[in-house]
This record gives structure tokens, C-alpha cells and sequence, in this order.
């Protein structure tokens, strides 16, 4: 195996296995023994755990940035970009039976207080996040089809928390339930 595979064999491995069982309860060993490489081989790659955790990271905010691309396809009105992106992330937390959450939540929950790195790159995510969203938001504001009134940055720095929230309880509940009613009421209600 070339190396620039071992080192994407880690990654992958780590992206699954960091999501489902958490950063403090996944071991270099677990992570090794999954992706069937040597010990040293992750040493060979990644200067830390750590160090591995902010690559993780990385790889999955740039998933969700995929999910997230019709956000900015303005040739579907805002709240319709609004609502696919919602139904991806849906889709997204239904693949794996609702099992493992949110990497990016369930980081800051684990790590806020452990990785300054992480954190601040956590951080920017959400704000990254809400940006994005505000965008939208100020567009649906400005064509009168999103009527709420309140500054979109507020609105969307809102709408990320209370995801963060469905998701959280989706995972306890390991079912959409909740996150069908985040959706529903955020576009029937909050921006209506």
C-alpha cells in the first residue's frame, strides 16, 4: 500500500470511527487496528492524535459543505434552498440511523475544553455556518418571502443552535422525529 493510501486508509478510518464512538473513547490503537495499518504508520502521518482530530475535522466540515451547496444555488428561491439543505442534512444524520449525530457538536461537547485548536476551528465552522445561512436569510428578507424581521445574522446564529439541539435529541431518540420538526418549524414558523 502506497503511502498517500495508508494515510487516507487513517483518515477514513478515523472520520467513522471518531464520529460513532467519540475522540476521548477511540484509541490510535482502535484506529490503526480498523484501518488493518501498523502503529507507526499513524505516526508516520499524523504528528498527534490531536493533530489527526483537526484533519477529522476538516474532512467532515468539508462533507457538510457539500450537503450545503444549494445554499448558495440562487436559481431556487431561499426558502426552497433553505429547505433542500435541511432535507440533506436530514438525509445525512438517516444514513447512519440517526446513530452518530453531529462530528462538529459532538467535538464541542467532547473537546471544547481540551483542544484550544479545535475549538477555535469549531468555532469558525458555526460561524462559517450561520454566514452562510444569514445570507440566505437576508435574500428571503429582502424578495418579502421570509417575513421574520429580525437581523438574519440573529436569525441564522438561531437556526444553527437549535440544529445543534435536534440532533442531539435525534441521537437519543435515534430517530428524524425531531429533526423533521426542527425543519417544519423553522421554515413554517421562524422565517414565515
Amino acid at each position: 500500500m502506497a503511502k498517500a493510501n495508508v494515510k487516507e486508509q487513517i483518515l477514513t478510518t478515523s472520520v467513522t470511527l471518531l464520529h460513532s464512538k467519540g475522540f476521548n473513547a477511540t484509541s490510535v490503537q482502535d484506529i490503526t487496528d480498523a484501518a488493518g495499518v501498523p502503529k507507526g504508520s499513524f505516526y508516520n502521518h499524523f504528528i498527534s492524535k490531536e493533530a489527526l482530530g483537526m484533519e477529522v475535522l476538516q474532512r467532515y466540515l468539508a462533507a457538510v459543505a457539500d450537503l450545503g451547496a444549494v445554499l448558495h444555488d440562487r436559481t431556487l428561491p431561499p426558502k426552497a434552498r433553505m429547505q433542500q439543505y435541511f432535507d440533506n442534512m436530514i438525509a445525512g444524520n438517516a444514513a447512519n440511523d440517526f446513530h452518530s449525530g453531529c462530528l462538529l457538536g459532538n467535538f464541542s461537547t467532547e473537546l471544547s475544553n481540551q483542544i484550544p485548536a479545535i475549538r477555535s476551528a469549531m468555532q469558525h465552522a458555526f460561524a462559517a455556518g450561520a454566514e452562510t445561512l444569514a445570507a440566505v436569510i437576508a435574500e428571503g428578507q429582502q424578495d418579502g418571502s421570509i417575513g421574520n424581521k429580525m437581523p438574519a445574522a440573529e436569525l441564522a446564529a438561531f437556526i444553527n443552535d437549535a440544529w445543534q439541539g435536534a440532533v442531539l435529541h435525534a441521537k437519543a431518540e435515534q430517530s428524524r422525529t425531531p429533526l423533521d420538526r426542527f425543519a417544519r418549524m423553522v421554515l413554517s414558523n421562524i422565517l414565515s
